[in-house]
């Protein structure tokens, strides 16, 4: 698959794992592809990112990140159905972190990488998979950083959410990229 990668989509995958080797992690996530697309300056993603307001947001991008990490990887749809049988996320993880540290619940369970290069989550794999489906959905032969984007909108969890709380799902990015009617809706089903 990576031989479709046009060269911003194999920087976004370089710069990911270089995030996660900076900061010692076991698995590059959904995350660090979200933050190397961030650090990209051209391509089509870079504009749409722009375009959103992302990068002028990155702070606090980077915080709710952190605080996502911090529930564990809990996505918001997760903390309201746990609402809806009355249990407060937020006080659980509090008592978690009371008893066991600060970032207890951090996905990676305070596993840091040995030596070589960390391996691939199953949720930065499946946004990997789901570009290529974007890709396909939109007739494009390449996957480039913008089908990387697309696909972190696209895949469920705590990614996909707080790009949506600063203004960045599928349909809005799929705006910035493509304007009103360049593939619209059948590109997204697609894709699924």
């Amino acid at each position: 698959m990576f031989e479709r990668f046009t060269k911003d989509a194999r920087a976004t995958v370089t710069g990911a794992v270089e995030h996660a080797g900076r900061t010692g992690a076991a698995t590059v996530t959904g995350e660090q592809l979200l933050l190397a697309l961030l650090d990209q300056e051209g391509g089509r993603a870079a504009f749409a990112l722009t375009a959103l307001g992302l990068v002028d947001r990155r702070e606090s991008v980077e915080a709710a990140l952190a605080e996502a990490r911090r529930r564990g990887g809990m996505s918001r749809a997760d903390a309201d159905a746990l609402a809806d049988i009355g249990i407060d996320l937020g006080a659980v993880v509090s008592r978690i972190e009371e008893a066991h540290g600060e970032g207890a619940l951090r996905g990676d369970g305070g596993r840091r990488r040995r030596a070589g290069r960390p391996s691939f989550s199953r949720e930065a794999k499946k946004t990997l998979e789901k570009s290529l489906r974007v890709a396909l959905g939109r007739g494009d032969r390449s996957i480039g950083g913008e089908h990387l984007l697309l696909a972190l909108t696209a895949t469920p969890g705590p990614v996909a959410d707080v790009l949506a709380e600063h203004g960045a799902t599928y349909a809005s990015v799929e705006r910035a990229l493509y304007g009103n009617g360049a593939g619209g809706a059948e590109g997204h089903r697609k894709a699924g």
